[in-house]
């Protein structure tokens, strides 16, 4: 389930809403807001989209003697908690599947501390992408909301453990 902002759920559950599911003509309580960015990310959730109309309030965009307009989607319906049976994306051979939920960068440098051996600043650094004043300054962080971090060294490299579990 897609995480949406205010805007884009208002947006959505007026779409549902519509008889045509067209998501235009807006709401009266959007008039005079910026709403580019907020359908641009839905149409790229795929929870929006763009389909040909010919219905005049529906018009979101015209290409010659085209028009088109912005339509909620199964998928959109399914974010907003309205429809039961929304078909899942069939995987293709050759698409990845989505990806995992991300972790707080936080939460993996205390993982990584909480291993029996521990872990060197470099691999800090590698699984997080911080720089190494970054990842020394988490580490204070850490050492200042009362997480005891050892220091000691294994194999001639400095590394640091600690008791926490992610």
């Amino acid at each position: 389930m897609p995480k949406l902002s205010d805007t884009q759920a208002i947006l959505l559950i007026h779409a549902a809403q519509r008889e045509s599911s067209s998501l235009y003509p807006l709401p009266a309580s959007m008039a005079g807001k910026p709403l580019t960015k907020p359908i641009a990310a839905l149409l790229r959730q795929g929870l929006l989209e763009e389909r040909k109309t010919r219905e005049k309030t529906a018009i979101h965009r015209s290409d010659d003697e085209l028009t088109y307009g912005l339509f909620i989607t199964k998928a959109g319906l399914a974010a907003v908690n309205i429809g039961s049976d929304v078909d899942e994306p069939e995987l293709t051979r050759n698409e990845a599947p989505p990806p995992l939920p991300r972790q707080n960068k936080s939460d993996l440098v205390c993982s990584l501390l909480a291993r029996a051996d521990g872990a060197t600043l470099a691999e800090l650094v590698d699984a997080t992408g911080w720089l190494p004043h970054s990842t020394r300054a988490a580490l204070t962080g850490l050492r200042k909301k009362g997480v005891a971090i050892a220091r000691f060294s294994r194999d001639g490299a400095t590394c640091y453990r600690s008791d926490v579990s992610a």
